[in-house]
């Protein structure tokens, strides 16, 4: 561990380097006052979008060009080669300022596209976009789902079909964050019509803005878009842009999947400390009821947090996280869930009421989105697979079983 400072160490220092560049946040818990907002997708326009986009990106370039970004890679693409849980070392730190919060297209980019780009790249490649996609001078989305492949991705039917020096990509992605400010689209496609089905798929770098490419957004039930179709139009792609071996993009994909599910342990952990505000600050006692949930969602926000220092352990003893991350990921859409149902007992009506109190109808966009994390990253019921099969051994079912 020679040169790796002590953690208390290195939060100090991030501290000091923090109170240089950035103003102290208002305490966050200071009820009534603020922000309001507990949206778990965000609900902006484009124009909002892009502009956030940009002020992120502003702070990620300040963090990575002195020396707090990209804190656990080596140094030859701009990192400090730390530990990973250094990273979260840094981010509790940062959280006591007033810095721009990141959208999902920046942890994506960051936390799972360049990594995968670093396994699964060539030499070329990972110096072509490690540094700027650490940087975030290049931004990367996941064109992953499709209408009839969600969780079940390996039925990915977007088609890549070999061309002179190149591939021509046809088919419909689904569910994209960050494909109106993105540079580059991760595409899992199918190279081999006739391979078995997790074999005959390929991955490749898109760039968002070339020919054929269309983003169009999707409008949730909160009234926003964050998330976007995109339509493959007979996009060419040049076989430098392939990531990985021909026909073995499962494993490329296996690798990005991995990552978002250590990167979702953490979900809705604000909010729930934010209901549990709301029933300390209630002006009535609280129920009986309205007591066993609040002792409820602490105890399940408490036990989420302590997943989340197992995932930290085993990144810190070199293992990368196995059963830990689909557990964590179950947690935190119950924690979800368990918020949404504390708010809805604690406010009745007045949830449904935009009569401009603070605190009140906000929470519309928690209860709106808090479904679709049951879906993201992996379905609660893919989570429960991977628990069966590599913990607990259980065999796979028959295809046709029970039908």
């Amino acid at each position: 561990m020679s040169g790796i400072p002590e953690p208390e160490e290195f939060r100090a220092a991030a501290r000091q380097w923090l109170t240089g560049v950035a103003a102290a946040r208002a305490d966050r818990r200071e009820w009534g006052r603020g922000d309001d907002s507990v949206a778990v997708f965000e609900n902006w326009s484009e124009a909002e979008e892009r502009e956030h986009t940009d002020r992120i990106r502003d702070w990620e370039r300040t963090r990575f060009d002195h020396g707090w970004g990209a804190l656990d890679w080596p140094p030859e693409h701009g990192g400090r080669e730390l530990p990973s849980y250094y990273e979260q070392l840094y981010r509790v730190e940062e959280s006591g300022f007033d810095v721009p919060r990141r959208t999902e297209v920046f942890p994506v980019t960051q936390q799972l596209v360049a990594p995968a780009i670093r396994i699964w790249g060539t030499e070329e490649q990972r110096r072509r976009w490690l540094r700027p996609m650490l940087r975030t001078d290049e931004l990367a989305c996941q064109l992953f789902s499709e209408t009839e492949a969600g969780s079940d991705l390996a039925a990915v039917r977007t088609r890549a079909v070999r061309q002179d020096d190149g591939w021509v990509l046809s088919g419909h992605k689904i569910w994209t964050s960050g494909a109106r400010v993105a540079t580059w689209g991760v595409a899992v496609c199918r190279s081999d019509p006739d391979a078995p089905k997790h074999a005959g798929i390929t991955v490749f770098l898109v760039r968002m803005d070339a020919p054929g490419v269309v983003v169009r957004p999707i409008r949730q039930m909160t009234g926003g878009s964050s998330f976007n179709e995109v339509y493959l139009d007979d996009v060419f792609v040049p076989d430098t842009d392939r990531l990985g071996p021909v026909g073995e993009g499962w494993r490329v994909t296996l690798t990005v999947l991995a990552a978002e599910r250590l990167d979702s342990g953490g979900l809705g952990l604000d909010n729930a400390d934010r209901a549990l505000d709301l029933a300390r600050h209630l002006p009535r006692p609280l129920t009986d009821g309205e007591q066993q949930r609040s002792a409820d969602l602490f105890v399940r926000s408490l036990v989420q947090r302590l997943t989340g220092l197992r995932v930290t352990a085993a990144l810190a003893a070199g293992r990368e996280p196995g059963a830990e991350a689909s557990v964590g990921k179950l947690h935190a859409t119950a924690t979800l869930r368990a918020t949404t149902d504390l708010v809805q007992q604690l406010l009745g009506p007045r949830l449904a009421a935009d009569t401009g109190e603070w605190g009140t109808f906000a929470w519309t966009e928690h209860l709106l989105g808090a479904p679709g994390y049951r879906i993201a990253g992996g379905s609660d019921e893919i989570q429960r697979n991977i628990l069966a099969e590599r913990v607990l051994g259980l065999p796979k079912e028959p295809k046709g079983a029970g039908r």
